[in-house]
């Protein structure tokens, strides 16, 4: 605090601040790496089912991911 003014706060109260709330920051982590995960775990078992089956293993699951894409565009314009 200032001796002039004592609603200034130090720096360093600012910094022990800040690092408090890093702390709880931390604590609640958004599920981007999840998301990145089970996204390239889809594109890997992709890959496999290429390497396994040929062209059939490439269409097929593209084929049959057209109605879930469908639906997730309907619920997203939906709001």
């Amino acid at each position: 605090m200032s001796k002039i003014d004592p609603t200034l706060v130090a720096d360093t109260d600012i910094i022990v601040e800040h690092a408090a709330h890093a702390q709880k920051d931390e604590a609640a982590k958004s599920p981007d790496n999840l998301i990145l995960a089970i996204t390239l775990f889809g594109v890997v078992l992709w890959g496999l089912s290429v390497a396994a089956f040929g062209i059939p293993g490439l269409y097929i699951p593209a084929l049959a991911a057209v109605p879930v894409i469908w639906t997730m565009l309907i619920v997203i314009t939906r709001g």
